[in-house]
């Protein structure tokens, strides 16, 4: 029998797929916006530079490393993306999510300083929202989800029904 159908949803299942959905909604226009609008090659050169780096090996190395940052914004912008299914119910779905944003919410810790110095000179403060709300709002998120799991056992804040067997003889 399909997992689905050994669940039932709880007053808290909705709310939380549609948290999620519109988590993702946030999550996937700022993770866009990061990866392409803020963060571009003299932006990686100046963050280099930052670091220490001689302005030789920024500019000759900020192409490459471009490009792996903006690989690493696709496949948050397509897994948070993912989380626009959340309203399915599917227990792969809630584990992508979880997974998706507990990565996403790392970013809060490894993302060197000079990223945010650098955006902080180029942009101001607003510059700095779309990382804050992504990753920020990442751990958030991934917190809420570790709860309705902890508290339901189950993905998505649902009940497990009994299970019944079928076909099976009550002994008088």
């Amino acid at each position: 029998m399909p997992d689905i159908a050994r669940r039932a949803p709880t007053r808290w299942t909705v709310p939380l797929q549609t948290l999620v959905v519109a988590c993702s909604v946030v999550f996937v226009i700022g993770t866009t916006f990061q990866t392409f609008v803020i963060i571009d090659q003299q932006a990686i050169v100046d963050m280099m530079r930052g670091a220490g780096a001689s302005a030789e090996q920024a500019s000759a190395d900020a192409p490459a490393f471009l490009l792996g940052f903006r690989l690493v914004g696709c496949a948050y912008i397509v897994g948070n993306a993912l989380g626009l299914l959340a309203r399915t119910g599917r227990g792969w779905v809630f584990w992508l999510i979880l997974l998706v944003n507990v990565t996403q919410a790392a970013g809060v810790v490894v993302i060197p300083p000079e990223v945010f110095e650098v955006t902080r000179e180029r942009f101001g403060v607003l510059g700095l929202l779309p990382s804050w709300i992504t990753d920020g709002g990442a751990a958030v998120l991934s917190l809420i989800l570790v709860i309705s799991l902890i508290r339901y056992r189950t993905a998505w804040a649902h009940r497990r029904k009994p299970m019944t067997h079928v076909g099976a003889q009550r002994q008088p």
